[in-house]
């Protein structure tokens, strides 16, 4: 499990940027459509809570659970997040009540869909580290590590959950 100093870092990053690119990796005939969200909550057990536009279909004829990804970037910060997980379509009013405010739960029944991502895996770049090294020597310093590490200068995953997921193939 993520130590919690780490949870709270993270928890930090995604308040900061706020707003995110969701991704359903179901495989399924029916699944949410790609849009841009932006998280409410991100509680303390490493959980996402936010709002999708409602499906034309019935919501029952969706899965309940499913694999998402979730790519969070704004503009003028100097970092990016991926975040993967599993994604639950909340239905329970209790739940529902105990996030928003009265205004926000009226759209709910007609436009919004809650949902509740809990956070698998966190990949951290930090693009900051490599505008620090400018010019060739910089680009060869670079491309060594890329080489190397196979990853580039800033990476940093977080693993949240006992097991790493497997790689998907895009």
């Amino acid at each position: 499990m993520l130590p919690k100093s780490d949870l709270q870092f993270l928890r930090q990053k995604i308040q900061d940027l706020k707003n995110a690119l969701f991704f359903s990796q179901n495989t399924s005939l029916l699944r949410i459509a790609t849009t841009i969200v932006s998280v409410i909550k991100v509680d303390e057990l490493g959980q996402m809570w936010f709002f999708v536009p409602r499906p034309k279909q019935a919501l029952h004829e969706f899965d309940r659970e499913f694999p998402v990804r979730l790519e969070f970037f704004r503009k003028g910060r100097e970092y990016f997040l991926h975040v993967s997980g599993k994604a639950f379509i909340v239905t329970d009013p209790e739940d529902i009540n105990g996030l928003v405010h009265d205004d926000i739960r009226e759209q709910i029944g007609d436009d919004l869909v809650l949902i509740r991502v809990k956070m698998l895996k966190a990949d951290y770049f930090d693009s900051s580290v490599s505008s620090l090294h400018a010019g060739w020597w910089g680009d060869l310093k670079r491309q060594l590590h890329t080489w190397m590490y196979n990853t580039r200068p800033g990476y940093k995953p977080y693993y949240l959950a006992d097991a790493p997921l497997p790689l998907s193939v895009a």
